[in-house]
């Protein structure tokens, strides 16, 4: 019976070779959506989860006060890791992880590249289990000069031959040694380096660490647990950990708890010490539009399977009178359709492969598909089947009902079957209105984010780091003054870190009026001299840092109107403040709150001084009257002379402000792509259920055209329906989509109105594309002869 029940199938989609192609090609556009969903989906969820112990791996959080509320922070302090290994019994194993910013100068004679290399301490690749391809876990960081490069580096540096034991010139200052290679780290680990260090060696280079109080929070920290350990009781042992060994810190909070390394990524956003979530909700936002744009493929099939119910009901009719059960005629739509559904994951298949290297370089990512994995088969077995057997269920059980004395005599669809189509085509279109507004809300939030002035000026800004001859300040200075000769820039001035990353932050400061309960902490940054007129701020009181006050090397700071706000200050210029052990500071200028970390949220309390010591990149404002190649070249071939042994490496500030919208645009690239996709899936509904009103009313349509209706009325006459269920989607979908929008736009502190208009575009355009969908099979019904459809009454 099955392969009798296949040859039929097999037969009638070749028979009806149009109708099988739109219903392959709606269901292959559904499957390789949702395939590639779920290959995001995937590769996102398996972030951090490659590592062996994974279950006993946990990083180190911080919760803090921060005005009045609670803020987490990855950052902890030196100390914690050895004692608290020594202290808490659960612990198994603890590993620092510094957190320096920028890339340090490696050179192998000519051979000389930027890497980003990490410090750590030496059971950092016990806890993480790395895969060498020279030297083991056990010895390769046991010494302070030792050094371990990924594959990719340790080719850049060496090409293709064994680099163990080998020496580097780190910094163009010390040689360092090989004594491991691991493979290259995935991309979906959060952890991303290229060269690992020892913290002994770290400590040499900076001996105050040593030293460093339980205040000082500047490294990130690695935990491994015990075998059968609770996480509960870990953590309440270190909740007042470090307020017991520095009780001064208790006003602070200073709570520090382990969470899950695998989960890091995913649940990043912490409000008040507990986690809300983060990128699980896009995860789960994908997860559902996967879903979604499956479900609507899969109504399609149903709709286009039922408008051909006339054509197929005499066939049932015949094989019912020839002594076929209703099971065997269900049996032989299922089969159609698991049919159709394996063709359409063929299709599918061969969409996903020629579009995952175009999808790759768009989300800046790597997802491979692993042909060896039994979950990958299994996932696509699942969903040939669970789309043949929901796409084929509601039209077997429908056309296998129909009684053959009724259906020979000549068939007439009942209203009810009428009406499971119509809602089917509802909530399909509802679905489809809801991603559209969605979609366009999405893209004016990212629109609003990118037009909304930054506070500075990022056109022809760039960063160089401060390295080498660099931090001699006479060299500096000299090269500086080279710049602005030649005319390559305008303006210069130091800077602490890289200018969209965060900085550092501080709770010992005081100021006038300051209440004893007020524990607020603040950001702070060290600049050099004609920082407002590098960046493009504005001064809004006082004066920026120069060279002509002697005190402006000193004592002298400015403040952001964050921290302006803050310290309540009616008149901030001349204001004493006290910040640790440092003499009294004088506030000498308020520059404008500018938004370089972050673009959706508000500008965090700033203190800026002068340290060149202590910066760590040059901004330079370039010449915007003369070519951007010729600026950089200038800067490019003066840091050659005056810095031979280092590379420059510019990189433009407008670059990293793109990273901040990065998720964002992530989020309106794919809702725009599928929703794009689910449209046109649900056209095709609405196409189906047009063939079938004109299989219905062909004659009607005949004898109003015998009786004299022109073609407008005809028109009008068929398409007032699908209008009325398109006007019903937009009901439905219309405060869907607000609650989904709204929701999501509350993660914002800078956001758009929800204002009308997108819902009436929505509405308007899923009107015009329903017409237009329609019109296309009702104007070839309308035109029709009417002498064919009524010659054989």
């Amino acid at each position: 019976m099955f392969k009798l029940n296949t040859k039929i199938a097999l037969r009638n989609l070749w028979k009806n070779k149009g109708f099988s192609l739109i219903n392959i090609g709606g269901l292959a556009i559904g499957l390789a959506s949702c395939l590639m969903l779920l290959l995001y989906v995937n590769y996102e969820w398996s972030y951090d989860k490659q590592y062996k112990d994974v279950d006993n791996i946990y990083l180190g959080k911080l919760n803090l006060k921060f005005n009045g509320n609670v803020a987490t922070t990855g950052a902890l302090p030196y100390k914690l890791a050895g004692a608290a290994l020594q202290e808490i019994p659960g612990i198994k194993d603890a590993s620092r992880i510094s957190m320096e910013q920028g890339n340090k100068l490696f050179s192998n004679g000519e051979n000389k590249f930027k890497l980003k290399a990490q410090y750590v301490d030496v059971s950092f690749l016990k806890i993480l289990s790395y895969s060498f391809i020279y030297g083991n876990a056990t010895t390769a960081l046991s010494d302070p000069g030792s050094i371990v490069l990924t594959n990719s580096a340790a080719k850049k540096l060496f090409g293709n031959i064994n680099p163990m034991g080998l020496s580097l010139k780190w910094d163009n200052l010390k040689n360092v040694k090989v004594t491991g290679v691991i493979e290259d780290l995935p991309k979906n680990q959060s952890l991303q380096f290229e060269a690992l260090q020892p913290w002994s060696f770290f400590e040499q280079l900076n001996p105050e660490v040593k030293t460093a109080g339980w205040g000082s929070i500047d490294c990130l920290t690695l935990f491994t647990l015990k075998d059968n350990v609770s996480l509960t009781t870990v953590n309440a042992a270190l909740k007042n950990f470090i307020v017991a060994k520095e009780p001064e810190l208790k006003s602070y909070i200073y709570e520090p708890f382990l969470f899950p390394i695998a989960k890091t990524h995913l649940y990043n956003e912490f409000q008040n010490g507990k986690i809300i979530g983060g990128k699980i909700d896009e995860v789960k936002l994908f997860l559902f539009l996967a879903i979604i744009v499956l479900l609507i493929a899969t109504i399609n099939y149903m709709n286009l399977s039922t408008a051909r119910s006339e054509k197929r009901a005499r066939e049932v009719g015949v094989r019912k009178a020839l002594g076929s059960t209703r099971k065997s005629i269900m049996g032989q739509f299922i089969i159609e359709s698991l049919l159709i559904s394996f063709f359409a994951m063929l299709f599918a298949f061969a969409l996903l492969e020629l579009s995952l290297p175009y999808f790759n370089n768009l989300l800046d990512i790597n997802i491979e598909i692993n042909y060896s994995s039994y979950l990958f088969w299994l996932t696509l077995l699942s969903l040939v089947l669970i789309t043949g057997f929901l796409a084929g269920s509601y039209p077997a059980f429908y056309l296998s009902s129909f009684i053959p004395v009724k259906v020979l005599k000549g068939f007439k669809s009942s209203a009810a079957s009428f009406s499971i189509r119509k809602v089917l085509v509802v909530v399909q279109f509802s679905l489809s209105i809801c991603m559209i507004i969605s979609a366009i809300f999405i893209y004016n939030q990212i629109q609003f984010l990118n037009d909304k002035p930054l506070g500075f000026d990022e056109n022809n800004m760039v960063q160089l780091d401060l390295e080498g001859e660099l931090k001699n300040p006479s060299k500096l200075e000299l090269f500086k003054t080279q710049l602005i000769k030649d005319g390559a820039i305008v303006s210069a001035s130091e800077f602490a870190s890289p200018f969209t990353n965060n900085g550092s932050i501080t709770g010992d400061i005081s100021w006038p009026g300051k209440a004893i309960t007020d524990k607020s902490i603040l950001d702070y940054r060290s600049i050099g001299f004609d920082f407002s007129k590098t960046i493009g701020a504005k001064i809004i009181a006082g004066r920026d840092l120069s060279p002509k006050f002697t005190a402006d090397t000193s004592t002298s700071i400015l403040l952001n109107e964050a921290a302006v706000k803050l310290m309540s200050l009616k008149n901030p210029v001349g204001t004493i403040i006290t910040w640790g052990d440092n003499p009294p500071l004088t506030v000498v200028g308020v520059i404008k709150d500018y938004f370089s970390v972050g673009l959706g949220k508000l500008v965090t309390p700033c203190i800026y001084y002068y340290n060149i010591k202590t910066s760590g990149v040059l901004l330079l404002k370039l010449n915007p009257n003369q070519p951007l190649n010729l600026s950089l070249n200038k800067v490019k071939n003066i840091s050659q002379q005056i810095n031979p042994a280092y590379p420059a490496e510019i990189k433009f500030i407008s670059e990293g402000m793109a990273e901040k919208l990065k998720s964002e645009r992530l989020l309106s690239v794919l809702s725009n792509l599928f929703g794009g996709f689910a449209i046109f899936i649900s056209c095709l509904g609405l196409l189906g259920l047009a063939l079938y009103m004109a299989e219905q009313r062909s004659k009607e349509i005949s004898i109003r055209k015998v009786l004299g209706a022109n073609m407008s009325d005809i028109l009008v006459l068929l398409n007032k329906n699908f209008l009325k269920l398109v006007l019903i989607s937009n009901v439905i979908a219309i405060p869907l989509a607000y609650i989904l929008v709204n929701k999501w736009l509350q993660k914002y502190d800078f956001k758009i109105a929800i204002n009308y208009w997108p819902f009436v575009l929505a509405l308007l355009a899923s009107v015009f594309i329903a017409v237009l969908t329609v019109s296309l099979q009702t104007f070839k019904v309308a035109k029709a002869n009417a002498v064919d459809a009524l010659k054989y009454e």
